[in-house]
C-alpha cells in the first residue's frame, strides 16, 4: 500500500512537528488497519484517555481522519475520525459538506498511540464490515495539535485558503478493489 506524505496547510503552519505521513497498512476480510506517523512530536498535545466511545468534535485537538468516497459516481462520502483519546466518530455524507448523519457502527474501532522523543505512531484498525467498499478514493488527514494551542492541518494536499478535508480535491489516494465482485 501507498504512504502519502501529507502536507501541512501553509496558513497553519507546525511549531516542532517536521512530517507527518499516512498509510493504509493492509485491507483484509476483517480489518482496514491505517497507520500515521508524526515527525517531531516534542511539543505534541495529546488529548487524555477518555475511554473508547463514540465522540463528536475530536478534531478541536489532535486527531486522525480517514475519508473515502466510493467510486460509483456517486459525490456521497465517509469520514472517520480518530482519537488518541480512544474516542471515534463516523459519519455519512450525501455530497460535499451536506447530508450528515451518524454512521453505523457495531464494533469499534481500536486505536493505539505510541510517542518516542523522535517520533509517534498512531494506528487504527477500522471494522471492515463497516467500511465503504473499495474501489474507492481516500483522503488521509491529520489535525496536530502542539503546545500553546497551535493548530496545523495535514492532508494529501490543500486546495483551498482555508484547511477543508471535506473537499474532493483532498481524496488524493485510492484503494483498489480486494474481494470478488
Amino acid at each position: 500500500m501507498q504512504t502519502h506524505d501529507l502536507v501541512a496547510h501553509a496558513s497553519h503552519p507546525p511549531l516542532a512537528v517536521r512530517r507527518v505521513e499516512a498509510r493504509v497498512l493492509s485491507l483484509t476480510d476483517n480489518w482496514m488497519r491505517v497507520r500515521w506517523r508524526i515527525d517531531g512530536p516534542s511539543k505534541l498535545v495529546v488529548p487524555s484517555f477518555a475511554g473508547k466511545g463514540r465522540g463528536d468534535e475530536l478534531w478541536k485537538s489532535t486527531c486522525f481522519e480517514l475519508f473515502m468516497m466510493e467510486k460509483d459516481g456517486t459525490p456521497s462520502y465517509s469520514e472517520f475520525n480518530l482519537s488518541p483519546s480512544e474516542r471515534w466518530a463516523a459519519y455519512d455524507f450525501d455530497d460535499y459538506r451536506e447530508g450528515m448523519r451518524n454512521r453505523t457502527f457495531q464494533r469499534e474501532p481500536d486505536c493505539t498511540f505510541r510517542v518516542g522523543q523522535a517520533i509517534a505512531i498512531f494506528d487504527a484498525s477500522l471494522p471492515r464490515v463497516q467500511m465503504p467498499e473499495p474501489p474507492a478514493a481516500i483522503g488521509l488527514s491529520a489535525v496536530i495539535e502542539e503546545e500553546g494551542g497551535v493548530k496545523s492541518y495535514w492532508a494529501i494536499s490543500h486546495h483551498k485558503e482555508q484547511p477543508d478535508f471535506h473537499d474532493p480535491a483532498c481524496f488524493g489516494g485510492a484503494l483498489a478493489r480486494t474481494r470478488a465482485a
